[in-house]
């Protein structure tokens, strides 16, 4: 592929990669966040004061930030703490926009949009790359947050928009995404299309598919869901990820640059 721009300025400390290895397992890991923030949250604001539910999780929210910014190096632990709790605060934001604010999710969907378009936009124009393997400065690694934390909430209103807005309902919305996530790998394998693209194509739509497969095995039966309960959702899905990172953390087969990688399709070339 031509050339990304990935070079760093002399001016801009670097840093070594904080972002792990993009592999099937990397896939699976983002995909569970997504459905566990989002159960996770109405978990909270069901047994919680909604004001006491937004200071769980804006502390915990800041805390994962702190942890992550200051590490030198990835570390399994941290970085998907930051991406469970960015979830979680995504959710936060989105819900909070449209139940206390009033924004129908059409408006919040399409301003989200925008913003996270201006954010890829910016971070392009001063860096030349979104490549996530150039996280290699502090200033990269705020633009990538920042884009991180709104393609989260961005997928949290889009999940909810189809889901209530246009009354598809929790599984067929789902499948949809699903489908959605799945055709920007398909355009790099076989028709060329830039991996870069794809994979943050692929990237915002985890959030709504994998939370939108969450709500319909947790939510009630009036919106299309298995009422199974958000709390036992969000118990389960965090035992598996807890998993899921154990193996991350002893493996390091996510680590920067691990020749052991079983990395795929657009990992391997979204550099």
């Amino acid at each position: 592929m031509p050339s990304t721009g990935t070079s760093t300025p002399a001016r801009v400390s670097t840093m070594l990669s904080k972002v792990p290895e993009i592999t099937l397992m990397f896939w699976v890991a983002k995909l569970l966040t997504t459905g566990m923030g989002e159960t996770t949250w109405d978990a909270l604001d069901i047994a919680f004061d909604q004001y006491i539910a937004v200071a769980i999780t804006g502390t915990l929210f800041v805390a994962s930030m702190v942890i992550q910014f200051v590490r030198r190096s990835y570390n399994a632990w941290a970085y998907w703490f930051a991406i469970v709790m960015v979830s979680v605060f995504g959710t936060t934001v989105a819900d909070l926009v449209h139940n206390d604010l009033g924004v129908p999710y059409t408006v919040s969907t399409s301003v989200l949009l925008v913003l996270v378009g201006l954010t890829f936009a910016l971070w392009y124009r001063v860096e030349g790359t979104l490549s996530i393997h150039s996280i290699t400065t502090r200033r990269r690694e705020v633009f990538y947050w920042a884009a991180v934390l709104l393609t989260f909430a961005l997928g949290t209103a889009a999940g909810d928009w189809t889901a209530s807005t246009l009354h598809l309902g929790y599984l067929p919305s789902g499948i949809m995404f699903g489908v959605l996530f799945l055709l920007p790998a398909i355009a790099y394998r076989f028709f060329g299309a830039n991996a870069i693209a794809c994979f943050w194509l692929s990237y915002i739509l985890t959030r709504p598919f994998g939370a939108s497969f969450a709500d319909w095995f947790g939510g009630p039966p009036g919106r299309g869901g298995l009422a199974l309960g958000m709390d036992r959702v969000a118990i389960v899905m965090t035992v598996i990820i807890v998993g899921v990172i154990a193996y991350f953390a002893i493996s390091k087969v996510d680590r920067p640059g691990s020749p052991d990688a079983d990395t795929v399709g657009l990992g391997a070339s979204a550099r």
